[in-house]
């Protein structure tokens, strides 16, 4: 079984990159493998709870968080960008982990492959 460290660094609306993120973080489950769904800059803002998008043409993108952390990958919001993008802690959905740059780095360095979206 290997690793992945998947990183999102932009925010769940507007491109395609966090669904493509937690498409990828879902695969890697499937595919038996140990799951690390990063979260940096405006990426933090997958993990806030309570997203409404329904005057929007968008799925919400907190659903597919909580169906990673259920399937049991790992789930990690760097703690300098919750406060850069305005959020508190308690603006996170339960079960993401609150980790500071130096977690984040080891966690991206024990990993066997990282993407980045």
């Amino acid at each position: 079984m290997g690793s992945i460290g998947i990183i999102l660094r932009r925010p769940p609306y507007g491109t395609v990159d966090a669904p493509e993120a937690i498409r990828h973080a879902l695969g890697g489950i499937i595919e038996d493998m140990a799951v690390k769904l990063i979260l940096v800059d405006g990426g933090v803002n997958a993990a806030k709870k309570g997203q409404d998008t329904s005057n929007t043409e968008y799925s919400s993108i907190e659903s597919g968080i909580k169906d990673c952390i259920d399937m049991g990958a790992d789930v990690y919001a760097d703690k300098t960008s919750i406060k850069d993008e305005h959020l508190e802690n308690d603006d996170i959905i339960d079960g993401v982990i609150i980790a500071n740059s130096s977690e984040i780095a080891e966690i991206i360095n024990e990993s066997d492959t990282t993407m980045i979206f």
